[in-house]
């Protein structure tokens, strides 16, 4: 294996300013007239293929191209292919069908009513005619359509906004799926649809004008995902074929089957490597210069696409060679263009299967990544925590105590997406629970411990150690939702009220008072539903489960705590701080659930406003005047 600097050494040339990776246009593929295309086939003889190098866009030999008038700006053509997708006059199913029935028809005429599609779909308006796709190269057809392109709005189907045009993008790219599914069992082996197509694509994707360049390169990267969904059914197609191959064979069947599953093996070995040829020229001509274009919608779906090919064929675009190009665009100034990269990563990052083939890039790229946890943008500084959260899991030991330590100080962060993501990272790296719990962990006078308990030990003590006392509603607030440990009331009530058992460390003063702190700030939260002042919306509205979620924490923090509140009291009467803290939580009791209760005697005025100011007067009262307690 090549060494880490390099597989990911950069590029030594710079992109362009203008978003041009590449010289001028390369001229239209060989065979593109029906005269040329019968000549070549000829030539080939039967059951000729692609060679082993695919090239669409070698120049054509022959006369020069001529000189063709500017094409004139007509009335909107209604049945072109344009305006029944953009306006969803048919079902795109429907659209790829009666393009295909055209095709085996008339190839010439369908395959100019596909180059004029990609046109349009730019914003252009100018039109192919049926004389300059048989006369003029590619090159000098997008010239001719670049002098009719009106640049000036800057507006172009990609680009507009509202949900109509929304919608058109999401149909575009599932038209061009879709009409590779349709025609993957033979049209695209034909040698004329792929090399137009992609020569096409190739040269506009080239282009100064960025409505072209965009669109085309948006529609070559779907064009190579769906071949990618080809390869892997010509895969899974070849791996049968092989297997009944082999059974025939031990079973010394009849030759004919043999010879007819061999000739099936053949041409699925040429279908392969002819679709990963188309594969190879495609990235190396649009991706490897789109991936650094001037525009950050270009930059952002060539990182989205390529993390499609190496999650569904990751056997043949998972390593080293393809991951240096997102490890070079992390970097990237743009704040999406860097999200689509991480969650390129993301999934490859949550693959068992997948974690060798990351070792070297991961080596690289680590300091890089864990550095993302700190992004000016928020959404990348999550995506980023949740890729070390991976990382932890599969490759334990690249994280170095440093960089967990930089995760760790974001459960304080002030924005809460970032501060439960880094909840999520404490969960799996400093509070899994124990599979057994050692059954002599009792108090003093023989309780079992909960499980929770040394998970809890751990949680004051990260607290304690963080130095940010003022800040434990928002540890809280990161690791509520994600971890049960911040609502088992009796595990931590009985850290506070039982005695030590002789395997266990008592809690310091500290300790008690950070616990404390702790638990009250989780009873707040669980009591009404609202995240931490600083932290989300100013009034959230909470969801019908949510606000379900809320009753059934109040009844139960208040069935326990009505009955280990006095206890505490007692306990920590002479210390102020702490009882000023536990002074707090009944306010958040649900006292209607006492009034048909056995405990309505314990409460005899539950709808009174200001009971719970009244209750901690009264229990301080029969603690530190010894006076019966009327509540």
């Amino acid at each position: 294996m090549s060494s880490p600097q390099v597989v990911f050494d950069r590029p030594a040339v710079p992109a362009s300013g203008r978003g041009r990776g590449r010289g001028r246009g390369r001229g239209r593929p060989p065979g593109t007239t029906a005269a040329v295309m019968a000549a070549r086939r000829a030539e080939r003889g039967p059951g000729g293929g692609f060679e082993r190098e695919y090239h669409p866009t070698e120049s054509r030999r022959g006369r020069p191209p001529r000189q063709v008038r500017t094409t004139e700006i007509l009335p909107e053509d209604e049945s072109s292919l344009y305006f029944i997708i953009r306006n969803g006059r048919a079902s795109l199913q429907q659209v790829v069908d009666d393009w295909i029935d055209s095709y085996k028809g008339d190839r010439d005429s369908a395959l100019l009513s596909l180059m004029q599609f990609f046109i349009s779909a730019s914003g252009c308006r100018g039109r192919i005619t049926a004389e300059m796709q048989a006369t003029m190269e590619h090159a000098d057809i997008i010239r001719t359509m670049t002098e009719e392109f009106d640049e000036e709005s800057g507006e172009y189907p990609l680009v507009t906004a509202g949900q109509f045009w929304k919608k058109f993008r999401q149909n575009f790219c599932d038209f061009i799926q879709l009409l590779v599914k349709q025609c993957q069992y033979s049209i695209i082996y034909d040698q004329h649809l792929m090399d137009n197509v992609i020569s096409l694509l190739t040269q506009l994707s080239d282009s100064q004008v960025r409505a072209f360049r965009h669109t085309a390169t948006l529609a070559a990267m779907k064009l190579m995902t769906a071949l990618v969904d080809v390869a892997l059914t010509v895969s899974i197609n070849l791996e049968n074929t092989q297997r009944q191959y082999d059974a025939e064979q031990q079973a010394a069947r009849s030759s004919d089957r043999l010879e007819s599953l061999m000739t099936r093996r053949k041409e699925l070995d040429e279908n392969t490597d002819e679709i990963k040829n188309m594969l190879t020229y495609m990235f190396k001509s649009v991706f490897v210069h789109r991936y650094r274009d001037i525009l950050p919608e270009i930059r952002s779906i060539c990182m989205y696409e390529i993390g499609q090919w190496m999650k569904k064929y990751h056997t043949n675009f998972l390593d080293d060679t393809y991951l240096k190009y997102i490890g070079w665009t992390i970097h990237d100034k743009v704040g999406d263009v860097r999200l689509k990269c991480l969650q390129t990563l993301q999934p490859l990052y949550a693959s068992e299967e997948l974690k060798g083939k990351l070792e070297l890039f991961t080596s690289k790229f680590k300091d890089r990544i864990v550095s993302m946890t700190l992004d000016k943008d928020f959404d990348v500084a999550v995506e980023a925590v949740k890729l070390v959260i991976s990382i932890l899991r599969y490759h334990r030991d690249m994280l170095s105590d440093k960089d967990c330590e930089l995760v760790y100080e974001l459960v304080f962060s002030a924005h809460r997406a970032v501060g439960q993501a880094a909840g999520e990272f404490l969960n799996e790296r400093l509070f899994l629970p124990e599979e057994e719990l050692d059954p002599d962990l009792r108090t003093r006078r023989g309780k079992k411990r909960l499980p929770n308990t040394p998970l809890i030990r751990d949680l004051v003590q990260f607290f304690i150690e963080s130095e940010l006392h003022e800040h434990g509603a928002y540890l809280v607030d990161s690791l509520i939702e994600s971890n049960p440990m911040m609502k088992d009331w009796e595990c931590m009530t009985d850290l506070l009220l039982e005695e030590p058992g002789p395997r266990e460390e008592p809690l310091e003063d500290k300790q008690e008072t950070s616990l404390i702190e702790i638990m009250v700030c989780c009873i707040k939260q669980c009591a009404t539903g609202e995240p931490p002042v600083g932290r989300g919306p100013t009034r959230k509205v909470l969801s019908a489960r949510e606000i379900r979620q809320v009753a059934d924490d109040k009844q139960s923090l208040t069935a326990h705590f009505i009955q280990t509140l006095p206890p505490l009291l007692r306990k920590y009467l002479p210390d102020a701080e702490k009882i000023a803290n536990l002074l707090i939580i009944p306010q958040y009791f649900d006292l209607e659930i006492y009034t048909t209760s056995r405990q309505e005697k314990n409460l005899g005025i539950p709808n009174h406003y200001c009971w719970w100011q009244e209750c901690a007067l009264d229990l301080y009262c029969s603690i530190y005047f010894q006076t019966p307690c009327c509540h």
